[in-house]
């Protein structure tokens, strides 16, 4: 057999000659084969794991993977270190820390160390719908009620002052995916891992799955393709029944890469919520904007009008005025008045900071309107974190849950200090002092309201160990959680 193929071969290489028809051969057969390993003509992000999750069930959604395009990806990620295994303490030590700073009760017999029942709030004569808009880029920085005098955000400054508004909330890091995984499940960015890439999507609980254990329904909206940064897939993996993305929107209204405008967002999402009531179920609904973002894209025939001709201003104007639209075409539906509309941003804005970790990249609103269902409007002052979203919704909807997060109840819990990260360092906040702890082993201590420069650890030694402390050790609990495959739910 081995004589015969030489043969063959040697006789496919005397007589092998280019020509023409050859190579017009060649070039589509090439291009068929890169397509097909790209897997998609999307402009934004080519074929990626959730790109086979199809249904709200892990087994399915498996049997849809590529073991050789799984494989791959592994490796890809490993070389990137987007799954870099975090090691700021011992495991233990940093469990038994977390434990007692979120008030656990040591005889908790769940499977996960951190599982603790969260008891219902305050009562509501019906389950409230609940719409939780993720902002783009929209720091505390932009707005009036925190100092910003350009008069860019009159709708969610008025919205502040007649709402419950936690003024001391912090991104759990720097990213989108960040900031849209920390909301929604309420565990902190771990560095530069990517949350929501793993090639076998973890299991999380969160305010989707935790709402429809209480029957119900749960939407989520985004801007763009939901398959950049795998968010589509993820969400659908956990707890989300619907993803509405570019591909349900009409073609006109794709201004770019990041599709639609944000109130074409909004004026697209309301028809779609009043679906959803008609079922008599209450719902939960996630939009995450986009237009906050490059490239930047206003729509010149919607009505909008804005003050300020610099686009990084205008755009902010923009996205706020989208926000009013929005709860002016919601006001007009049956469900407004028992709904609560929360405003958060995915994260800030890197505005000049003499700090390498900007604040303004992290102090970001979070703004619970519910005027009919909350009564008295109240501003918090507590420290808090995009990770306290959901631990405080739940209860403040009426309902009881099963927390196995990181995240704590703001109506009832106060946080000494909020902790976040960017990719090579972590931050740790109080009212008055900001500590930032870099990967290359230098730490320093800011007096930050009064933007002091002077590093203070060597004259508030206990204040900075505590600060560290408590920040590490709720970093690491959270990798050993997803390590250990401890973050879905408990029985």
């Amino acid at each position: 057999m081995a004589r015969y193929r030489k043969k063959w071969l040697d006789h496919q290489e005397t007589n092998f000659q280019f020509s023409l028809p050859a190579l017009l051969w060649f070039v589509p057969t090439a291009a068929l084969l890169l397509l097909g390993a790209r897997g998609r003509l999307e402009q934004k992000s080519p074929i990626r794991i959730g790109t086979a999750y199809f249904s709200n069930h892990a087994f399915p959604n498996q049997l849809g993977l590529n073991p050789t395009y799984t494989l791959i990806k592994s490796i890809e990620e490993e070389l990137k270190g987007n799954r870099k295994e975090i090691t700021l303490m011992p495991n233990d030590k940093a469990i038994s820390a977390a434990k007692n700073y979120l008030k656990i009760d040591p005889t908790n017999n769940y499977d996960s160390p951190i599982a603790r029942i969260a008891t219902a709030g305050a009562e509501q004569k019906q389950k409230p719908n609940l719409v939780l808009v993720i902002m783009e880029s929209m720091t505390a920085d932009k707005m009036g009620r925190y100092g910003n005098p350009d008069g860019l955000t009159p709708t969610l400054d008025s919205l502040a002052k007649i709402s419950y508004s936690f003024d001391n909330t912090y991104s759990a890091g720097i990213h989108t995916h960040n900031g849209i995984f920390s909301t929604l499940y309420s565990y902190p960015a771990l560095m530069q891992q990517h949350a929501m890439k793993h090639v076998v999507l973890p299991e999380y609980t969160g305010i989707a799955k935790e709402l429809k254990k209480h029957d119900y329904q749960t939407i989520y909206f985004t801007n763009h393709d939901d398959q950049f940064d795998n968010v589509g897939g993820f969400l659908s993996a956990n707890g989300f029944e619907t993803i509405v993305s570019e591909d349900d929107y009409p073609d006109e209204k794709v201004l770019s890469t990041l599709g639609v405008g944000d109130d074409f967002l909004f004026e697209y999402a309301v028809p779609k919520l009043n679906q959803l009531h008609k079922k008599a179920k209450p719902f939960f609904a996630s939009l995450m904007t986009a237009s906050d973002h490059g490239p930047y894209n206003i729509p010149d025939d919607v009505g909008f009008t804005g003050k300020h001709d610099d686009i990084q201003k205008r755009i902010v104007e923009y996205a706020d005025w989208s926000i009013h639209k929005f709860l002016k075409l919601a006001q007009k539906e049956t469900w407004f008045d028992n709904t609560i509309f929360v405003f958060i941003a995915d994260h800030g804005n890197p505005h000049f900071s003499d700090y390498d970790m900007p604040l303004s990249y992290h102090h970001v609103p979070f703004i619970v309107h519910a005027p009919t269902l909350l009564g008295t409007p109240k501003a918090f002052d507590e420290m808090a974190g995009q990770i306290d979203v959901g631990p405080t919704l739940i209860p403040l909807m009426g309902l009881s849950h099963l927390n196995n997060t990181l995240g704590v109840d703001l109506m009832k819990h106060n946080r000494p200090y909020m902790y976040f990260s960017a990719d090579d360092k972590y931050g740790c906040i109080s009212k008055d002092y900001f500590l930032v702890v870099r990967n290359i082993g230098t730490e320093s201590l800011y007096h930050y309201e009064n933007e002091d420069t002077r590093n203070y650890i060597s004259e508030k030694p206990e204040l900075a160990d505590s600060m560290k402390h408590y920040a590490k050790s709720m970093i690491q609990t959270a990798q050993w959680m997803l390590l250990n495959k401890k973050t879905g739910d408990q029985e």
